[in-house]
């Protein structure tokens, strides 16, 4: 739980943290500074040629990692040809599909310790105020890392209130989904005291 690196060693995971975290920065700028569907599907699919110069089992994991991103793209798709806003509808899925793929890349090929290194220097000015960089940089670095957890974990609760119920799951997994983020932080404080705390 503590790392969501690809077990599948790529090109990728010999290049420097700060660089891929920096690329994926400037590469999210990029994206929300375009707004024409047509650039932003140029984008995905470099991003997409990027995940694929992998090879294919590492595509296929990262594609795995994009499934709980699709109620989010029905949820729009929809709402979009509703409203009869297509191209709207195509900019902002496009848009989200190749951000989550981009920084996806930069988790998979990036080992914690690595990011926790180059967080901690970006926040090392703080120690002039008296506070210390290395646990923000720690709490920052698994926010990173479990927003696919988290999101994996939600699409499976789902799947499972839908297996037993008629109904739509909806907010009824808010608990669930609350519960199981709280037996995960526990997990993970008990893994790092194990391995002697955040200092």
């Amino acid at each position: 739980m503590l790392t969501l690196t690809s077990s599948v060693e790529i090109w990728a995971h010999r290049l420097p943290a700060g660089a891929k975290l920096g690329a994926l920065a400037l590469g999210t700028v990029g994206l929300f500074a375009l707004s024409s569907p047509l650039a932003l599907g140029v984008a995905a699919l470099a991003v997409l040629g990027l995940v694929a110069s992998g090879g294919p089992r590492f595509l296929r994991e990262s594609l795995l990692m994009l499934r709980p991103l699709w109620p989010f793209v029905l949820i729009v798709a929809v709402w979009h040809l509703v409203t009869g806003d297509i191209s709207g509808g195509a900019t902002v899925i496009l848009r989200m599909g190749a951000a989550v793929a981009a920084a996806n890349f930069a988790t998979m090929t990036t080992r914690l310790a690595e990011m926790l290194a180059v967080i901690e220097a970006l926040l090392s000015p703080l120690r002039l105020f008296g506070l210390a960089p290395r646990p923000m940089a720690l709490a920052l670095a698994l926010v990173i890392r479990f927003i696919p957890v988290m999101l994996t974990r939600i699409e499976a609760i789902s799947l499972a209130y839908r297996a037993r119920s008629p109904r739509r799951a909806g907010w009824r997994i808010l608990m669930p989904a609350a519960l199981a983020a709280l037996d995960d932080a526990e997990h993970v404080a008990d893994a790092l005291r194990a391995r002697g705390g955040a200092g």
